[in-house]
């Protein structure tokens, strides 16, 4: 699989001979590199799911990672640029681009300790304080590489990264106050219009609508469940074979294009459209330290609705469309 060969240029080939010093360099300059964009995000996570396929959490983030594209895209599709005011849009778009970005710069450091741990053969997760990773999930892995519960650690590092964008993104004073107070992000919950999906050659659509989104337990059952949709034996098929075949380029025409009635692509490249934002990070507290985490938060994921979207998602997809184009003109008649 060219693929996952290709993911081995991404470490050192003397890595045995390197130091402790030298070893935390190098995850600095791949994560660096690899957290350039949404495109490279999504990249990375999947290529080390192809090296490291127990490590299930990486193929979630790759998935997710699409759709974070997607949304981001959408917000540069014909639609939105008629609807949505530039500044509301760039804000959006700031705020997808940081959290995602934040999640990286956490979680990929820790994936490469994993990788750097099953060469030599023997446990290096001392190695993640140097990354500022939670005590939490420092010990998660160590938890891990003893017992092999790959069930666990995928939902250790769900509960991980939603308290880790909590305070910096979800709770910040302006973000709270620019983005998740906004008219577009009320409207956007009510109608449920934002949704996580896992498409398939064939176009067909599986996934979960996000609701409460601000609510920390809620992104983390919706992690769970949408973990649970991934890797169900009957769809997870479908959805490698997706995310091999089909490159990600943020545009949601990477899986419109399988729809029986194949519809023109209205979403732009995300490259064409985005520029690559310079990202800066202060030293911040353990989440695990400053409030206790749940145990309810491994419970088993529950499903409370269909996972089948596709007439769902292009039904609320002509909503959209229909309620933007009203009130553009609306503002237009107000202008004359």
């Amino acid at each position: 699989m060219k693929k996952k060969d290709d993911f081995h240029n991404f470490f050192p080939k003397s890595f045995e001979k390197m130091t402790e010093s030298e070893i935390i360099d190098d995850i600095r300059a791949i994560v660096f590199k690899g957290n350039l964009d949404n495109i490279s995000r999504t990249e990375y996570y999947q290529k080390f799911y192809f090296l490291h396929p127990e490590i299930r959490w990486s193929f979630l983030a790759s998935m997710v990672s699409r759709n974070a594209g997607w949304n981001m895209c959408d917000l540069m599709s014909t639609c939105f640029l008629q609807g949505i005011s530039q500044e509301i849009r760039e804000r959006l778009f700031l705020t997808y681009e940081r959290a995602n970005w934040l999640i990286f710069h956490d979680a990929f450091p820790q994936l490469l300790i994993y990788q750097y741990s099953t060469v030599s053969r023997k446990p290096m997760f001392h190695l993640l304080k140097n990354f500022m990773v939670s005590d939490f999930m420092i010990k998660e892995w160590q938890t891990f590489w003893h017992g092999s519960d790959s069930d666990r650690l995928t939902k250790a590092l769900i509960i991980n990264e939603q308290n880790l964008i909590q305070k910096p993104i979800i709770s910040h004073p302006v973000y709270k106050k620019r983005v998740f107070k906004t008219i577009l992000f009320h409207f956007q919950e009510y109608f449920h219009f934002s949704c996580v999906v896992f498409p398939t050659l064939i176009g067909n659509l599986y996934g979960a609508a996000v609701s409460k989104f601000t609510k920390l337990d809620e992104r983390i059952e919706l992690g769970k469940r949408l973990d649970y949709i991934l890797f169900h034996p009957d769809l997870y098929p479908r959805f490698l074979d997706f995310s091999m075949k089909v490159e990600h380029t943020g545009s949601r025409y990477d899986y419109e294009k399988g729809f029986k009635h194949r519809l023109s692509r209205t979403t732009p490249f995300l490259r064409t459209v985005y520029p690559v934002v310079e990202h800066h990070i202060r030293e911040q507290a353990d989440w695990s330290f400053e409030g206790s985490w749940k145990e309810k938060w491994f419970y088993p994921a529950q499903l409370k609705e269909g996972i089948h979207l596709t007439d769902w998602f292009l039904h609320k997809q002509f909503q959209q469309k229909r309620i933007l184009t009203i009130k553009n003109c609306l503002t237009a008649n107000k202008e004359s």
